[in-house]
This record gives C-alpha cells, sequence and structure tokens, in this order.
C-alpha cells in the first residue's frame, strides 16, 4: 500500500455557484480520497485532501480545472503532512 499523501488547494475564479463543492465531493469519493472542501467568503475554494498519491493527483488535476461551469483562473496547491483525521470527503458550510 502506498503512502498517504496530503495537499491543500485554493482555487480561484468563477468557482462558487457552480456545483464546485459537490462535484469535487463526487470526484473525492470516486477516488477514495478524504477531506473536505469549501466556499471562502473571498470568492475562492479551499480544500484539504488525503490519499494515496495517484488518487490525490487526479485530485489535484480536478482542481485546476473544476466542473464544466466554473472557470479557474489561478490555484495554489500546498504539500502538508497527513493527519489522517479524515474518514470521508465532506462539503463544509
Amino acid at each position: 500500500m502506498s503512502d498517504i499523501i496530503r495537499k491543500h488547494v485554493f482555487v480561484s475564479g468563477r468557482v462558487q455557484g457552480v456545483g464546485f463543492r459537490a462535484t469535487a465531493r463526487n470526484k473525492a469519493q470516486s477516488l477514495n480520497v478524504n477531506g473536505w472542501v469549501k466556499n471562502l467568503y473571498d470568492g475562492r475554494v479551499e480544500a484539504v485532501i488525503e490519499g494515496e498519491p495517484d488518487a490525490v493527483k487526479q485530485m489535484t488535476r480536478f482542481f485546476k480545472k473544476g466542473p464544466r461551469m466554473a472557470n479557474v483562473t489561478d490555484y495554489e496547491i500546498k504539500d502538508e503532512t497527513p493527519t489522517n483525521n479524515f474518514s470521508t470527503f465532506s462539503v463544509k458550510y
């Protein structure tokens, strides 16, 4: 089994009101990635994702593009130390 990795993601652009969080949750669940996603007051989307490296890589590719109606103009992806505190992937409100 591969090691678990963790990424902290911030996505800018037209990323709120376009199904970004719900699509991210569905994608994460299909990849068995844990963590959360939420809208920020400044218009960005923030997420923390943990999982096997290949699955996390697929999730970061999703965040760079977003769902069909989104227009991602910028993103920041930071490596963090995994905590293994998540048992699922959720949308925070």
